[in-house]
């Protein structure tokens, strides 16, 4: 199954945000690069916040480009099997924490954003990446800075996305 395939299998799977969910399912349908990058009428990505339940607190990345605290995530790549695979591996690779593990249960929430051109829109998919006793975060080249904050405190740094999936997450834990 192709990384296209995985993604519409799960998105046909996900039983929230029916409006969003179909568009999404469009998108791939009309674009059968709609999984990279380079296909400008906007690209299907995938997200992980990693979160620490026995300490009630989530890892959030200062991001490069975009001045703003947000949950770990980006680009699908050629390498990735499936979507949870994208999402955990961007989340590994920009917490620096190994053994971090999906949420069981398949994506927490979708957030369609717009970027600057050529391309024009992320279709994000987001999950939830519970992190290991005794974790330990390290900055990736990707992030100007990566810190642990409280649930309570995310209203206070980040935008709604990231505190409705910071909300979707905990409901679901």
């Amino acid at each position: 199954m192709s990384l296209h395939d995985d993604a519409a299998f799960v998105l046909k799977s996900y039983e929230h945000q029916e409006e969003l969910r179909q568009l999404y399912l469009d998108h791939l349908a009309a674009h059968p690069d709609g999984m990279w990058k380079a296909c400008e009428a906007g690209h299907v990505t995938a997200s992980a916040l990693v979160v620490e339940p026995e300490r009630g607190r989530v890892l959030l990345t200062l991001h490069k480009k975009l001045g703003m605290w947000l949950q770990m995530g980006g680009h699908c790549e050629p390498d990735d099997a499936t979507l949870a695979h994208a999402a955990l591996r961007e989340a590994t690779e920009e917490s620096g924490i190994r053994g971090l593990t999906l949420m069981p249960g398949g994506p927490v929430r979708l957030d369609r954003h717009a970027i600057p051109a050529p391309c024009h829109w992320h279709l994000d998919v987001q999950y939830a990446a519970l992190a290991p006793a005794g974790a330990v975060e390290e900055l990736s080249d990707e992030s100007l800075d990566l810190r642990w904050f409280a649930y309570d405190e995310v209203a206070d740094v980040a935008d709604e996305s990231v505190v409705r999936l910071l909300e979707l997450t905990r409901a679901a834990l």
